[in-house]
């Protein structure tokens, strides 16, 4: 319900949804045999796979045409003659004269036939559902990179050279290094934080307090740099799967900082890492509990001030289900909506839908039901496997074959840090927004009605990463169909993470925005990355402006008071493991 006088939202819990059966007391039988085989394949479902894989082996000897063009690859290949291979283009490990030398370039050559010839088996196969075919080419790619003669002793040149001229030293040193990861894993260590680069001391330090804490959040406050603030509050609502200080990394690329020095008032959230106990928090809690909650102490501490939400990933999925639910109400808090590589339709979300299928999502759900969560190195190695030709293949040859360790920095330890998801959220979250797309569709029930984006009466600033495989930006582009308020979109070079922490005077940072109002006309998204001019930059200062035009009057900074029993900033709940 609502404060009329103070304006300040308040919620009521106890009926928000009806209590499931507990998922850490399921089918025994059933989710033993899930877990099992979770345990051989790594989490992967070999039923789904086998499906895919039958599909796509069956339609194959029925497309006498593609057969032939197969066959037609294979006399190309024989003869020698020039391959091209898209995907296998992309790895700068084969660039460099060394592999133009024999027999580097015939092991090369080799693979990119490879390479070509299976491209060529498992795309356009009339026939085979699009799912099964995305899986295929997925679980096909995932071995030629494995096979790549880039990852193996005798056919890297780089690896051969350096073995030649430090006698062999750089293997010993490898070996040093598997041992030391090894180790570490056994021992459950996945964090290695330096005294160059820890929580509290050379990270997230930007100045503030804990001014709020409940089961699923704590909300930090930042202080003041400035003599006058804008009026208008920024809330920063991050993913779960990540913690926070991604945004609040060192002092130069903090966007916490950035904000702060510019005259912005900021509350941040800081997810609870969850435990077994938190196995029945669902994804209404996450809204109502956390980011409903968040909202509300804001207000009670900027009265009479509209907020400016800002979300990031899974995070800005939860501010756009809020803001359409406190629309829906007529009670919106917000005077503009951003949202950092955030998908609100998930019809096109890219390689993570490849594990979502209802056979896949039984086998995650077993899993989860052992712990009450998601352990954190199933959703850590997720993301591994989606780029594995850099997370995983690079790493093996530069670690273990050259022997150097990655030079330390502040991303790589915060990647590190990973976090966990309570079970009953982390299904309702996939089952809801990846396999029945449900919030673009308009079927998320919130207090027994849907929620719907359009509802949404906010202008928009919404950032794309050009290289993002977890939300690929054609995908986040997809909000400008759903909702019809004035639009910014900005595409900026870069990946999921490195893309949003671009802070001004960072190398090589490129981007492309433009504006479409209210009653403009749609422009699909090659066609806006055709139209839109490319500016050099970094984005950050391009987004503030734009608060800065959504903002009113200047007013005195706010002081943040301590208090009692809440710590300062970065808090607690970030420094659990």
């Amino acid at each position: 319900m609502i404060d009329r006088e103070s304006n300040v939202i308040e919620y009521t819990y106890a009926d928000s949804h009806a209590t499931p059966e507990d998922v850490s007391e399921p089918l025994k039988p059933d989710y033993a045999i899930n877990q099992l085989l979770s345990q051989l394949t790594g989490g992967i479902d070999p039923v789904a796979y086998g499906l895919a894989f039958t599909d796509w082996f069956i339609h194959l000897q029925l497309s006498l045409g593609k057969q032939q063009a197969l066959l037609d690859l294979s006399v190309t290949h024989a003869c020698g003659q020039n391959l091209q291979c898209e995907e296998a283009a992309e790895d700068n490990r084969l660039a460099g004269p060394e592999w133009m030398t024999w027999p580097y370039s015939l092991y090369k050559q080799n693979y990119l036939a490879m390479r070509q010839w299976w491209q060529l088996a498992t795309r356009n196969v009339q026939g085979v559902e699009k799912h099964h075919i995305d899986m295929v080419n997925f679980a096909v790619r995932q071995g030629l990179e494995a096979l790549s003669p880039a990852n193996f002793l005798l056919t890297n040149p780089k690896v051969v050279q350096a073995t030649m001229e430090s006698g062999g030293n750089n293997l010993r040193k490898g070996l040093d290094n598997v041992v030391q990861d090894l180790i570490r894993n056994y021992q459950g260590d996945t964090l290695e934080q330096s005294s160059q680069f820890q929580v509290g001391k050379t990270l997230a330090i930007t100045p503030g307090k804990v001014v709020y804490k409940n089961a699923l959040l704590e909300l930090i406050q930042y202080s003041p740099t400035t003599e006058k603030v804008k009026a208008e509050p920024v809330l920063i609502t991050p993913a779960w799967i990540m913690k926070y200080y991604i945004l609040d990394l060192s002092e130069h690329n903090s966007l916490v900082k950035y904000l702060v020095d510019k005259g912005h008032t900021v509350f941040m959230i800081s997810w609870k890492n969850p435990s077994q106990e938190d196995h029945n928090v669902g994804l209404t809690d996450y809204l109502k509990t956390g980011l409903g909650e968040a909202i509300s102490q804001v207000q009670r501490r900027v009265p009479r001030q509209h907020i400016h939400g800002v979300g990031y990933c899974l995070g800005g999925t939860l501010l756009s289900m809020a803001a359409a639910w406190l629309a829906r109400e007529n009670r919106s808090p917000f005077c503009s909506l951003t949202l950092l590589a955030a998908q609100t339709d998930f019809s096109d979300a890219g390689d993570l839908r490849l594990f979502i299928d209802e056979s896949q999502l039984a086998m995650l759900e077993a899993v989860m039901a052992k712990n009450g969560y998601l352990p954190k190195e199933s959703m850590a190695g997720t993301f591994v496997m989606l780029r594995a030709n850099y997370l995983l293949w690079s790493r093996w040859v530069k670690e273990y074959l050259m022997g150097e360790r990655q030079h330390e920095n502040d991303l790589l330890t915060w990647n590190q840090d990973a976090t966990r998801m309570p079970a009953r959220m982390h299904s309702e979250y996939l089952r809801q927004c990846y396999l029945n797309n449900a919030l673009a569709g308009g079927q998320i029930m919130v207090d027994g009605k849907p929620i719907a984006l359009s509802d949404i009466q906010v202008p928009l600033f919404v950032v794309g990463t050009a290289k993002d495989h977890v939300a690929p930006w054609k995908s986040v582009y997809k909000v400008n169909l759903l909702i019809d308020k004035d639009i910014t979109f900005l595409l900026t070079n870069g990946g999921h993470n490195a893309g949003i922490i671009s802070e001004p005077g960072h190398p090589h940072r490129v981007y492309q925005v433009a504006t479409r109002k209210e009653d403009g006309v749609y422009l699909p998204p090659q066609a806006w990355l055709d139209d839109v001019p490319m500016q050099e930059g970094s984005w950050w200062p391009v987004w503030q402006q734009w608060l800065t035009n959504n903002s009113s009057e200047k007013v005195q900074a706010r002081e943040v008071a301590s208090q009692p029993g809440l710590p300062d900033a970065p808090g607690q709940y970030v420094l659990e493991p």
